[in-house]
């Protein structure tokens, strides 16, 4: 992270002394050591699970066959295919314990999928018929999604991963091949349907047959967890690891970490709430928030970990929190609450949402569980809303990101390493170069020109001649920082709370030596009416932790239960 943050400075407009840029890195609050996923093709072998088989010894060489012939005659390649995975499922049906043959099926399946991509074949638009007796078709679905005209499949056993974001590969057993589905072009949409500019989704392919029809299926395995094949009810196949990494490879959110904090108004549109996977409106939403100088991909590792857990998979679904970290964080919630609005009329929330919060993020969360009326704004500008003198576009950002309410589809929130009360690093010298490197946008400058000059300022404060950015709003001595933790949250809506502590040792009460993640204090993070408080052995990467994803678990188990 330090040297990719070092790199992203070096290329600004403007050459920045090497003193400034070993500066800007030390200075960015909540920056974890994020790295991206690789994503490697190679060719899947078969592998026999026990030897002396004559079914597998003809299931590998009936692969090595096609195989052979997959380029110069794809259909008989996929027709030797099929007979494998015919063959393989009536034995699987007879014994679902036959985990050879179960074997043999998910690889025949893949193959035909693999087979169905690299030649350009067609099975989509109408039945194709296949040498060997079969006729390959695709069960049809209204949702025009999931039409598979629309995608690439590639499976998921063509890939090889690696990378701390996906350092454990998560896959469930069953049958089914689970590929991943690559959108063949953007979604011109994804926007009003708070979805990704591009598919990359994994899903799991069956094939089912009858009398020499071949039906091609794809299930979701986050919504479906056993299929029927072969006339009998199985567990289904998944892979949720390697959909996540391939997007993580194709997408590379890691190239705007660093502009979006020091260039937010070139990213402005980048703010906005994404689904992570079709909707479902009778799973609970976790909706997580990143912190300074990320994207959601920091949020891999925990959400790969939960995936795993089948109660989990089965009561909830998760959407991101994306927003340029150069924003005031008061801002970049004045945002939140409107996508959560434009969220809730295209979406039927059934149940509460459950927020979950790194560093800057758990910030932004402690903001939808508030009510402060005017009292921030009384206490910021020592007067009334109606008293304070202030141009029209300034009172428009002003009344957005400090006259609010709490949100009411908030049902809890999970705070993690958030400096709700401020950051030293903020106001040590090196987080005010780094402060000084944010470029706020212009409407905000101009906002802020005429607002600035009304502040009221006490001894202490972070007295400031311009609007304050993100940096500057996790001071402890902030103005809003200060206001904000005047006000309680309401109460209703239990909160838990997880921190990290480096293992040095040192006070959890402001007292030096500070217990600490390496940036963020104890006494900052610590909630006294919290549910829970979970301190792990860990930096300020504590979402990224196992024992913090554990301890997730827990309390998401806990909700569900309710």
């Amino acid at each position: 992270m330090i040297a990719r943050t070092l790199r992203g400075v070096m290329k600004m407009r403007r050459p920045l002394p090497a003193l400034v840029c070993i500066a800007v890195a030390a200075a960015l609050l909540g920056a974890g050591c994020a790295k991206d996923a690789a994503v490697r093709e190679r060719r899947p072998e078969f592998h026999a699970a026990t030897t002396g088989s004559a079914a597998q010894s003809r299931w590998v060489a009936r692969f090595r066959a096609a195989r052979a012939r997959a380029k110069a005659a794809p259909l008989v390649a996929v027709g030797e295919y099929l007979k494998a995975a015919s063959e393989a499922s009536q034995r699987l049906a007879a014994d679902l314990g036959d985990t050879a043959s179960r074997d043999a099926y998910n690889f025949a399946v893949a193959r035909v999928l693999g087979t169905i991509q690299d030649a350009g074949l067609d099975p989509w638009t109408k039945p194709l018929p296949v040498p060997g007796g079969f006729t390959l078709s695709h069960r049809r679905d209204r949702r025009p999604e999931w039409n598979p005209a629309r995608y690439d499949f590639v499976p998921a056993d063509q890939f090889d991963v690696r990378g701390s974001y996906v350092a454990e590969q998560v896959v469930k057993p069953g049958v089914g091949a689970p590929p991943v589905a690559i959108g063949r072009a953007p979604n011109h949409d994804f926007e009003k349907n708070f979805g990704m500019p591009r598919t990359y989704y994994g899903v799991t392919a069956v094939i089912r047959f009858n009398n020499g029809a071949a039906e091609l299926a794809f299930e979701d395995p986050l919504a479906t967890e056993d299929v029927q094949l072969a006339g009998r009810r199985m567990p289904l196949a998944a892979d949720f690891t390697v959909p996540l990494a391939v997007l993580l490879e194709q997408a590379k959110p890691q190239k705007m970490e660093v502009s979006r904090l020091l260039r937010p108004e070139k990213y402005a549109h980048t703010a906005r709430i994404s689904r992570l996977q079709p909707y479902d409106p009778n799973k609970t939403v976790v909706l997580v928030i990143h912190g300074l100088m990320d994207t959601p991909a920091t949020w891999t590792p925990l959400i790969n970990a939960l995936r795993a857990d089948e109660t989990l998979r089965r009561n909830y679904q998760f959407w991101f929190y994306s927003y340029p970290s150069g924003y005031p964080y008061p801002y970049s919630a004045a945002i939140l609450r409107e996508n959560l609005d434009a969220a809730r009329a295209r979406f039927p929330m059934r149940k509460p949402i459950v927020v979950i919060g790194h560093s800057m993020g758990g910030c932004i969360g402690r903001l939808l569980i508030t009510d402060p009326g005017d009292l921030v704004w009384r206490d910021i500008f020592g007067r009334a809303p109606a008293d304070t003198p202030m141009t029209p576009a300034a009172r428009r950002i002003f009344t957005k990101a400090l006259l609010f309410r709490n949100r009411p589809e908030v049902g809890r929130v999970i705070f993690m390493a958030a400096p709700l009360r401020g950051s030293g690093m903020a106001v040590s010298p090196l987080g005010r170069i780094g402060s000084s490197l944010v470029r706020a946008p212009e409407h905000l400058l101009e906002a802020g020109a005429n607002a600035v000059s009304l502040m009221t300022f006490q001894t202490g404060d972070l007295q400031m001649r311009r609007i304050p950015n993100s940096v500057d709003t996790l001071a402890p001595n902030s103005r809003f920082v200060r206001a904000i933790n005047k006000v309680p949250m309401v109460k209703g809506v239990p909160v838990n709370v997880i921190s990290g502590d480096r293992g040095k040792g040192g006070n959890k009460d402001r007292t030096k030596p500070q217990m600490s993640d390496g940036i963020v204090p104890y006494w900052s993070s610590h909630i006294a009416e919290a549910e829970s408080e979970k301190i792990v052995a860990s930096d300020h990467s504590v979402h990224q932790n196992r024992e913090a994803i554990a301890e997730v678990a827990r309390i998401l188990k806990k909700q569900a239960a309710w």
